[in-house]
């Protein structure tokens, strides 16, 4: 039995205090990439802030297995950003090995349970990226790079897929489309659409680009409420306070496409204020006129 065999390795980590929690994940299928196509995988969350993410990798008889050690910050942050998509699976269906003080069954029930706070954050991470890949998607098919295009549209609906499901209060799993099917048909209608139909590529896109400038504008205030509950907190912000945002920071490169996104809506307003070099301003962002 693989935890049997596992066992020195991770009972040397149980014993040390600043470890919470050890979960064992076996590979199930042939094809599995939920455990890197190794025969199982050890997750092993530390309570030191200090810590470096470390893995290693292991062979025993005809087996592999990696062992992953993750501070609770790290893992937070994994599970806030979807950087890791297989952490969640990891979380909710693997074996419980070690869980000090019940970290592991608090950490389940917040996943199972999705604060409201915490997915209003990943909805507009969510958002971001969805208009990243769209105008970028745009910019491709209007210079007739179809197949560019294309990818990006598919990565714009798979975004969208995934805000809609946090919307509903899910953490959206690696297999979204299977959720998204139940939970909004007519997303996942557009997606069949481009994969499946029989029209030209450009015909499916035109169509696509359509169809998901609507959904995008009608996602607006659900995408931009994070950012403007962030700019509420004071009158006016320059671009670099709000991207060193505690909870901003998380947007990455796509902060300035989604003010700039938000401004043409008129969701997000922008002052001019005097620099020391004549006809040069700083631009300040504050709420607009929609909010």
């Amino acid at each position: 039995m693989m935890e049997n065999i596992l066992r020195p390795i991770y009972q040397e980590r149980a014993s040390h205090s600043d470890t919470l929690a050890i979960i064992m994940i076996e590979k199930r299928n042939q094809t599995s990439p939920i455990t890197d196509n190794l025969d199982a995988v050890l997750l092993v969350v530390v309570n030191d802030s200090d810590a470096t993410t470390l893995i290693k990798h292991y062979e025993f008889e005809d087996k592999k297995a990696s062992l992953t050690v993750m501070t609770k910050e790290d893992l937070q942050e994994a599970i806030l950003l979807g950087t890791n998509r297989r952490i969640v699976e990891w979380i909710l269906n693997g074996r419980v090995l070690f869980d000090r003080n019940e970290y592991l069954v608090k950490l389940i029930e917040r996943i199972k349970t999705f604060p409201f706070a915490e997915r209003k954050l990943k909805i507009g991470i969510e958002y971001g990226k969805l208009i990243r890949r769209y105008i970028e998607g745009k910019a491709f098919f209007e210079s007739n790079q179809l197949l560019d295009a294309y990818n990006h549209i598919v990565h714009a609906l798979h975004h969208l897929a995934r805000l809609e499901v946090i919307d509903r209060g899910f953490y959206p799993e690696v297999t979204v489309w299977n959720q998204v099917k139940h939970i909004e048909p007519q997303i996942y209608k557009l997606y069949k659409e481009l994969v499946e139909s029989d029209e030209t590529l450009e015909k499916r896109l035109e169509l696509l680009f359509l169809a998901s400038d609507f959904l995008i504008h009608s996602k607006t205030e659900i995408g931009a409420a994070h950012i403007i509950s962030i700019m509420s907190e004071k009158e006016s912000w320059f671009y670099n306070e709000l991207y060193h945002h505690p909870e901003l920071k998380y947007y990455s490169v796509d902060l300035s496409i989604i003010l700039e996104f938000l401004v043409e809506r008129k969701y997000i307003s922008t002052k001019r204020i005097e620099t020391k070099g004549k006809g040069i301003f700083h631009r300040a962002y504050f709420i607009g006129k929609k909010c």
